[in-house]
């Protein structure tokens, strides 16, 4: 049966991927054409290229005042921008690749890498890197993140922008208040979410993330809670995904749905899940660096905390790998010369820490990363503290799957709807998305030894 769904989502994929003929008519390098897969052209250097956000909305005002700057430093070089809301990226870049109308150059995680790479879609980048100024001058770990993340090859797809981190944010002012201290362990999360819940007066203590981006979230609680320090058994072979320790922990943390959280968390995503936190009475949030400047926005500075994931009664804390982001060079590009320079440009040292300022996240220059204003953002510190103090173990993801991305969010996220509603215990969504993973890295080790 698994065999025959992740087939079928890939027929479907490719068939439905001809829908969307408005992304056909975006213009790319030079003569505006361009289709996944094919060889492109380095150009001129010069005209027009497009750039395609994937976290559009959310970054744009960043990103639009890094392309006015380039443009400035580059007058003969134009910047489409296209904003992509981050849950439909994927779809989209997969759209273009099969019916043509990629972008020159565009936002490339980790966690989509391996997907648009095994579709032949990326140009390579370790050449260009080691002629560039950037060469050296880029986080190690970032780098070797992405190059994993490839899909086996140990090539470079794309360049480092950011690393994130998951975060627990709490009111502090909620917590004065109920007399509680700091959420640092998962038995006082539990107790203050509790404490601070009183539904008649629509006072929670926590807001769960039900909506697209659920299975991330999860994972995070899940490995958090049961200590487990790998993804995968000793055999490399099966996912621990359903170990009984995870199924256990699943139980407990999708218990607390609409017993301390709102109902509205069924279908919340993260935009609503972070706007619905800052102007409420709700006590805590789990989500990430990105959303902290949201919160000084809304909240100031004085009335939240954000703290690095809760540790087990010992001290441990474990958490799941973020995605580090980047920027790649679509190998279908007439302009690759160009769509170059603007990669060169937004993670060189000022652009590259301007941007993660604004996004609150882990600069990838490391000449960046020394900036003051990180000394500022507390979450940031504190996350940075956490991933080099010895404190954190950090469970790897396997973001090299071709079709990671697409168990973990489109295959399982209505799954996770279900655990949460009482219609799927926590054992049978856990094995569902433990099979399609076993068979995922079947795969994955078969063609590539």
């Amino acid at each position: 049966m698994m065999i025959s769904n992740r087939g079928s989502r890939r027929t479907v994929t490719a068939v439905a991927l001809g829908s969307v003929l408005a992304l056909a008519a975006t213009g790319c390098g030079d003569d505006g054409s361009g289709a996944g897969g094919g060889k492109g052209a380095e150009g001129s250097g010069t005209g027009k290229i497009v750039f395609w956000d994937n976290n559009g909305g959310v970054r744009t005002d960043a990103w639009k005042a890094i392309i006015a700057d380039f443009e400035k430093a580059n007058p003969k070089i134009d910047v489409e921008y296209v904003g992509i809301p981050a849950t439909d990226y994927q779809s989209k870049v997969d759209t273009a690749i099969q019916g043509g109308g990629l972008p020159d150059v565009g936002g490339v995680g980790a966690a989509m890498l391996a997907g648009f790479a095994a579709q032949n879609a990326l140009e390579p980048l370790d050449d260009r890197l080691a002629k560039s100024s950037l060469n050296g001058r880029l986080n190690k770990d970032m780098v070797t993140s992405l190059r994993s993340a490839g899909g086996g090859d140990g090539k470079l797809y794309s360049v480092p922008t950011s690393a994130n981190n998951g975060v627990l944010y709490y009111r502090t002012d909620l917590f004065e208040k109920a007399g509680l201290d700091e959420p640092a362990t998962w038995d006082a999360f539990y107790e203050a979410a509790e404490k601070l819940t009183d539904a008649k007066k629509n006072e929670f203590g926590y807001t769960i993330r039900g909506g697209a981006g659920s299975i991330a979230q999860a994972l995070d609680a899940m490995y958090g809670q049961s200590g487990i320090t790998s993804f995968w058994d000793t055999s490399g072979e099966k996912t621990t995904v359903n170990d009984p320790r995870n199924v256990k922990a699943l139980e407990k943390y999708a218990g607390l749905f609409k017993k301390v959280t709102p109902a509205a968390d069924l279908n919340n995503d993260f935009t609503k899940m972070v706007a619905q936190w800052d102007s409420g009475t709700i006590g805590m949030l789990n989500h990430n660096l990105g959303s902290y400047q949201d919160h000084v926005k809304a909240l100031g500075t004085e009335k939240f905390r954000g703290i690095p994931q809760p540790t087990l009664a010992d001290g441990k804390r474990v958490q799941v790998s973020n995605p580090v982001d980047g920027i790649g060079l679509f190998k279908s590009s007439k302009n690759k010369e160009a769509a170059w320079k603007f990669i060169e440009f937004a993670t060189s040292h000022a652009q590259n820490s301007t941007f993660n300022e604004a996004a609150g996240q882990v600069p990838s220059n490391n000449d960046a990363a020394e900036d003051a204003w990180i000394a500022k953002a507390e979450p940031t510190k504190l996350a940075a503290a956490a991933l080099t103090d010895g404190s954190t173990t950090i469970v790897q993801l396997p973001y090299y799957l071709p079709d990671w991305n697409t168990i973990s969010k489109a295959d399982n996220e209505p799954n996770f709807q279900k655990v949460l509603n009482g219609d799927m215990t926590a054992e049978e969504f856990l094995d569902t998305v433990a099979g399609q993973l076993n068979e995922a890295q079947a795969e994955w080790r078969q063609r590539n030894g």
